[in-house]
């Protein structure tokens, strides 16, 4: 419904509704510029603005029952021509046009005081945003998060990449409201959205936005299902994906094949074997890194696709790596500098990017030859000899002082990179006639990636317990993935990100047993269970590292590979219908303290798993909403309530309801042994 008098516009969308009066004018618009300090993908960004003008005045230029334009202007001549468009369930902004110097635009949205918002895309800090102030900006997560941990006061030290609480890999420009409404902003351009006002939020964007998207839902799940639809939902996981654990191992030919062995013969079940240097490998001072150079080494691999046959055959899958990066000693760089495929400086010299400790050459997704060829190298070197999969690495390191080939500012075009490199990787797989058998896993995107990308997962997180940056903060990130409308995730079981070399005792973080057994057992309540050993694997803890953590985990991928009727079903409820795997409470249940309770999740409909997160810990406090439930490993039936639940190492606090359909798979799961 849109009212208009000569004061006042009103749009009104069930309970949401969008106001604009003079003395609160829905829109402002103004010029201004960022400075950009990149360094190792963190960046620091500083802004500067000329002017911020309230649009005031208004003028109806058309007008029909279920749109209008709608000409705003202010005293000193700034114009902004809208498109109001009403449906049942959304209301659309659509910029016709504005007056050319403008490169700044904010929009205000009416708030209340006990409101809770989620989403942003990948947050691992907070559930809930309110009163937070939230920038948008695709980079690295950042090593520590938190300015009050030393770790992330040595990583900013050492390289300025000790990130915060909101540096993501995977911002996006949507939010939930718990008033039962989502918004879209459909820009690519640097923003802020701003909850921390009491009556009002303050979306702020770098240029002026294309279209400002508005949905509700009857419930809050009903919400999150309509912003998923929205933004584009992906295929199903091919089948074989459940049937194990995604072994990470490297080393070459001769070092993984007996690992396998070994561990198949101890009962882990393995679905997959990820090479991660299929391609070629270099030790630095940060660990040990890849050759990228997207030729697999035939010295460390020798007739891969021989290996490839060979595991497929045993019903173990292959999987490799790519990123967006050349490594300047292989022959992929060297072809791709002679085509002018590469990102470049303004001098029109090669922009060569500093990752770790090296530097390398981005490719142009901009140049649509550069995009065929990098696409043409996936379907040959990657699935002509037989890969099943790859995790598609990076997507945040373009420098926004670059020149991109068809000319767009490269500070415009960054946050949109990951989202066309996950675009060029489901292209390659559909040409290649792979659809439906090949999973690829990114951790980078933005807007749209989820209809692109088979598979996310969170991204480098410390090996240790912080609640910023270890195993805690992959569950917040999962359920914020999921108020963003992106169901399919899941993390590097016992994380990646390791400092054990030339740091002081003091930072030291390397992982240990306990770290690596708690997080496979969050990892089995996930749609993917996947290893990786890390960027020091020798000084990490591993799947084969004692017998004990191996049965471990042997019981665990077992545990998994018996719930796979249910995670399938979840999956597809997901890619077929929108409806969230991983939830918090409130999505099913009437909870107040959604906050408090970001480390509980909901599986699924039927599953309730509160993950053992801390040290030592063996009896965990868990909260069970109003519903009747069974413990899945006891059989003891408990309502709703909060309970001191046992938690010995294999045995996490995991409940499924009482009416579940799906009784007779979780006892099944619950008796393995």
């Amino acid at each position: 419904m849109i009212e208009i008098n000569d004061k006042s516009i009103r749009l009104k969308l069930g309970n949401f509704e969008l106001m604009h009066k003079k003395d609160f004018p829905l829109f402002a618009v103004g010029y201004g510029e960022n400075t950009y300090k990149m360094s190792h993908g963190n960046f620091n960004i500083s802004k500067y603005y000329k002017t911020k003008i309230p649009m005031r005045e208004f003028k109806v230029i058309s007008k029909t029952s279920e749109s209008c334009e709608i000409l705003f202007y202010s005293q000193s001549g700034e114009e902004l021509k809208c498109r109001f468009s009403v449906s049942t369930d959304m209301v659309s902004i659509e910029i016709l046009s504005h007056s050319k110097q403008l490169n700044r635009f904010w929009i205000y949205i009416p708030a209340s005081e006990n409101e809770e918002i989620y989403g942003c895309g990948e947050q691992y800090s907070y559930l809930n945003l309110r009163s937070k102030r939230v920038p948008l900006w695709v980079s690295e997560q950042g090593v520590g998060r938190n300015k009050r941990d030393i770790i992330t006061h040595f990583a900013n030290f050492k390289d300025d990449a000790g990130g915060d609480w909101y540096t993501t890999y995977f911002p996006q420009p949507t939010f939930v409201s718990s008033k039962n409404y989502y918004v879209i902003v459909h820009s690519y351009a640097y923003s802020e959205f701003d909850f921390s006002h009491r009556d009002f939020h303050e979306l702020e964007i770098h240029e002026i936005p294309q279209k400002i998207e508005f949905g509700v839902g009857q419930l809050l799940i009903d919400t999150v299902i309509r912003l998923s639809k929205n933004i584009g939902l992906p295929n199903s996981l091919p089948d074989w994906v459940y049937d194990g654990v995604i072994l990470g191992l490297q080393g070459g030919r001769d070092v993984v094949i007996p690992k396998i062995i070994h561990a198949l013969e101890k009962g882990l079940k393995i679905t997959g074997l990820w090479i991660q240097d299929w391609e070629g490998k270099r030790i630095t001072t940060f660990g040990r890194q890849l050759m990228w150079n997207w030729v697999y080494d035939e010295d460390m691999y020798p007739d891969l696709p021989g290996m490839i046959n060979q595991l497929k055959s045993m019903g173990i899958r292959t999987l490799g790596y790519i990123n967006t990066f050349l490594a300047l000693e292989g022959s992929l760089y060297k072809e791709a500098s002679q085509k002018g495929y590469l990102v470049k400086k303004a001098n029109g010299e090669e922009y060569h990017v500093v990752v770790t400790t090296f530097p390398a050459a981005l490719v142009d997704f901009t140049n649509p030859e550069a995009r065929e060829w990098i696409k043409n190298i996936i379907k040959s070197n990657m699935i002509g000899i037989g890969l099943s999969g790859w995790m598609a690495d990076f997507g945040e390191y373009l420098p926004t002082d670059a020149v991109l080939y068809d000319g767009t500012p490269a500070e415009v075009y960054h946050n949109k990179y990951p989202v066309d490199w996950a675009k060029i990787n489901s292209e390659a797989v559909e040409e290649a006639g792979k659809k439906g058998e090949v999973v690829f896993f990114m951790r980078a995107g933005n807007l749209y990636s989820a209809r692109y990308s088979t598979l996310f997962w969170h991204g480098d997180q410390l090996v240790n317990w912080s609640k910023d940056d270890g195993l805690p903060s992959v569950i917040v990130a999962a359920l914020s993935m999921t108020m963003s409308g992106i169901g399919l995730t899941h993390s590097d079981i016992g994380g990646y990100t390791t400092l054990a070399k030339n740091v002081p005792d003091i930072v030291v973080t390397k992982r240990t047993k306990e770290v690596f057994m708690r997080w496979a057992e969050q990892a089995v309540f996930t749609p993917v269970m996947r290893t990786h050993e890390g960027n020091w694997p020798d000084e990490n803890w591993q799947f084969d590292s004692d017998e004990e953590t191996l049965e471990h985990f042997a019981r665990m991928s077992k545990v998994h590979y018996a719930l796979k009727p249910y995670i399938k079903h979840v999956v597809e409820e997901y890619t077929f219908k929108g409806i969230p795997i991983i939830m918090p409470l409130n999505l099913r249940y009437k909870v107040d303290n959604v906050e408090e309770l970001k480390y509980q999740y909901l599986f699924g409909e039927d599953l309730l798993v509160a993950p053992v997160i801390e040290n030592g810990q063996n009896v965990k406090k868990v909260f069970l909403p109003d519903d009747e439930w069974v413990h899945l490993w006891s059989g003891k039936k408990y309502s709703g309530g909060i309970y001191e639940i046992e938690a010995p190492i294999g045995y996490p606090p995991v409940f499924y309801r009482l009416s579940s359909c799906w009784k007779e798979i979780f006892e099944k799961a619950g008796d393995v042994e």
